[in-house]
């Protein structure tokens, strides 16, 4: 993320500490969509998307006076948004094993087996252009690549503040954005 940006964030949590209640508004203004994104990245729910940004949010408001590193807000919310999406996996997984278990349990019909619980990620595409094409690609990497991708690429975080956000080593990082880099030129190759 660039600097600039960093740095009106920074203004924005100094202002709202000091009483300016408009101050927050515009951070909501300016992290609420980005917040949203990161959690459908993992979630694959709007609607969970919302609620778990609505989540942070509520922590970000209680903790917001302890942030020792102003400039530091966009990355230090993902984090925390990053978490609750973790959380609202395992609890949809729980709740998964919980089906099965009833399921094997009581030999209910095979139909009603696999039901899904963490939303429809289908997307429809009408038209067939690159970016859609990429993004379809994406899709079909693992979900540790995809969120290093997206946050590299598309958010543009360096290396240090994606080892922060995802609380992984630089080697991880690195790592992952060089294997889902090759995944990709192969998922792409194939296509043409």
């Amino acid at each position: 993320m660039n600097q600039p940006a960093k740095i009106f964030d920074g203004f924005l949590v100094l202002q709202y500490r000091n009483g300016n209640k408009r101050a927050l508004s515009l951070l909501v203004k300016r992290w609420h969509p980005k917040l949203c994104k990161h959690a459908f990245w993992y979630v694959k729910d709007m609607e969970a998307a919302k609620d778990i940004a609505q989540e942070g949010w509520q922590i970000i408001l209680k903790k917001i006076n302890n942030l020792k590193d102003v400039n530091s807000f966009g990355s230090w919310a993902l984090v925390i948004v990053h978490r609750k999406a973790l959380d609202y996996l395992r609890r949809q997984q729980k709740t998964s094993e919980k089906l099965r278990q009833l399921h094997h349990e009581s030999k209910i019909d095979d139909t009603t087996r696999d039901i899904d619980t963490t939303g429809d990620s289908s997307h429809d595409f009408a038209t067939d252009t690159t970016t859609e094409v990429i993004m379809r690609s994406i899709e079909k990497l693992p979900d540790n690549q995809q969120i290093v991708l997206k946050l590299f690429y598309v958010e543009a975080y360096s290396i240090l503040e994606i080892c922060n956000i995802l609380e992984v080593s630089k080697g991880t990082v690195k790592s992952r954005l060089f294997y889902a880099r090759e995944k990709l030129k192969l998922i792409l190759k194939k296509k043409s």
